[in-house]
């Protein structure tokens, strides 16, 4: 497990936060009235005209409702959480997505009440040339488990996605997730992510530019109190010219809680013209709380426009 002396866990010591074991593919008794329970609590479940369930990291063809003529598909069998992903996972969404799809696809991936367990998820969205995508993902559960989640979402050439994460997984919860987003020309991400649930949340993202001029808005929030510990990680790597990420954090900490935020974004010697900036704010509500913010630059052009910054503080009385 990534602990303290390496440097992107310093803060996320995964050796003394996972105090006890989790192991993995472990099958509990799963009834159908506690996964509509938990499924219910999806804001999204209105509004999503295509849903892929996973409950306890298995597909759910009842809870799932996919379009007419559509079929689902799930994704097969370097990074700490990436390599405990790739040993544990056995199930995951992989999505071929291509034109205009009018409403939100969301995925829900439900864990149930049971002894404590690992459960890893593996997804591949792919988005064609020209196309343009709204992407909800919903974590929910219940009970005290390890959710491991790696997404890998390539945007073709023109390409549009919007995607939402909502993390509000149960109280008892460790959530480690990883995102790993490639950028052809011309394309466009917008994603939010609202931290919320698990005691413990580490969530890394890679973003990375392989054609111009495209553009990426990366977005998150906190909302922790308690003990809860969140950690958020992104690497935004410019590899061709003319391309522009904007990475916002906004982070709201009470009691005992502590938010952290480490941000890095690389500007390639090709990579002229890039316009990055990031930067991320706290708001601490008690004197207990803790927000520990890491911006880093890595410029090797010299036609750039880069910038990076942070500020936390408390509410005035």
């Amino acid at each position: 497990l990534p602990h303290g002396r390496m440097e992107e866990w310093k803060w996320t010591n995964l050796r003394t936060l996972i105090d006890k074991p989790y192991p993995p593919r472990l099958q509990v008794e799963v009834q159908p009235v506690d996964v509509a329970r938990i499924n219910a609590a999806s804001p999204f479940a209105a509004v999503a005209a295509t849903r892929m369930v996973f409950v306890n990291g298995h597909y759910d063809v009842l809870h799932s409702k996919m379009p007419n003529g559509a079929a689902a598909s799930r994704a097969p069998l370097d990074e700490p959480v990436i390599a405990m992903n790739a040993a544990f996972a056995d199930d995951g969404a992989k999505l071929l997505l291509s034109g205009t799809v009018d409403t939100p696809i969301e995925l829900v991936f439900i864990t149930t009440d049971g002894a404590p367990r690992t459960i890893a998820t593996r997804n591949v969205i792919e988005i064609a040339a020209g196309s343009s995508v709204t992407l909800v993902e919903t974590h929910l559960g219940e009970g005290a488990y390890i959710n491991n989640s790696v997404t890998e979402i390539h945007l073709g050439e023109g390409a549009r996605l919007d995607r939402l994460k909502v993390e509000h997984d149960a109280a008892n919860a460790v959530h480690l997730a990883h995102t790993h987003v490639t950028l052809a020309a011309n394309a466009k991400l917008r994603e939010f992510t609202l931290t919320s649930g698990a005691r413990v949340n580490r969530q890394n993202g890679t973003y990375a530019f392989t054609g111009e001029n495209a553009d990426a808005k990366v977005a998150g929030a906190y909302l922790l109190a308690g003990k809860q510990h969140a950690d958020t990680r992104l690497v935004v790597d410019h590899q061709v010219p003319n391309c522009v990420s904007r990475e916002l954090f906004k982070c709201v900490m009470d009691d005992h809680a502590r938010g952290i935020f480490q941000g890095k974004v690389i500007v390639r010697p090709d990579a002229q013209k890039t316009d990055g900036k990031q930067s991320s704010h706290a708001l601490l509500l008690s004197e207990t709380a803790e927000f520990d913010a890491k911006p880093e630059l890595e410029i090797f052009a010299d036609d750039v426009v880069c910038g990076h910054g942070a500020t936390s503080g408390d509410l005035n009385h």
